[in-house]
């Protein structure tokens, strides 16, 4: 079956993030989903804010952090 550059196109739109997903897991062999644990060194001051916005917001901290990072634009 032969794709029109219309449907190609419109597929890609779609599903950009998927297969950007699959060509990294060819290269890597490692899916980008998920949770991974790591430690960080973080000033006492931004720790003691982070738990007092984490019980405000009812969410972990982790949760915020990630929210933050995902607005956050390089």
């Amino acid at each position: 079956m032969r794709l029109d550059k219309k449907f190609h196109d419109k597929i890609m739109k779609r599903g950009k993030r998927v297969f950007e997903m699959l060509e990294n897991y060819d290269k890597t062999r490692e899916w980008p989903i998920g949770r991974m644990r790591i430690d960080i060194t973080l000033d006492k001051r931004t720790i003691k804010k982070l738990k007092e916005v984490s019980q405000k917001m009812q969410k972990p901290v982790s949760r915020i952090i990630e929210e933050a990072i995902s607005d956050f634009t390089f």
